[in-house]
């Protein structure tokens, strides 16, 4: 049981991560697109990140993309079985 949990964990926190990198592009204005900007720093800056709102939106993305995940693996859909034959891999 504990290494369930903890399996889930790890697979939940890659997921965040994998979903926080792709997240991270969204909303975000640089110095040249807004025409504002200290002198000295890269155009390409970002102005504002909206870390805090992506931060939400990661873990609720990331949530929804691993409840799909469990209810599927507890469907039968991803046991180990499945994916070889569905690679024409022999088990």
């Amino acid at each position: 049981m504990a290494y369930q949990i903890s399996t889930a964990l790890a697979i939940y926190f890659v997921l965040w991560w994998v979903t926080l990198f792709v997240t991270l592009p969204f909303g975000v204005r640089s110095q040249h697109e807004d025409g504002v900007g200290a002198p000295g720093t890269d155009p390409g800056a970002p102005i504002l990140t909206g870390m805090r709102n992506k931060l939400i939106w990661t873990t609720l993305l990331s949530a929804i993309v691993f409840a799909i995940g469990m209810t599927a693996y507890h469907a039968g859909y991803l046991s180990i079985e499945r994916l070889s034959k569905l690679m024409g891999m022999p088990f």
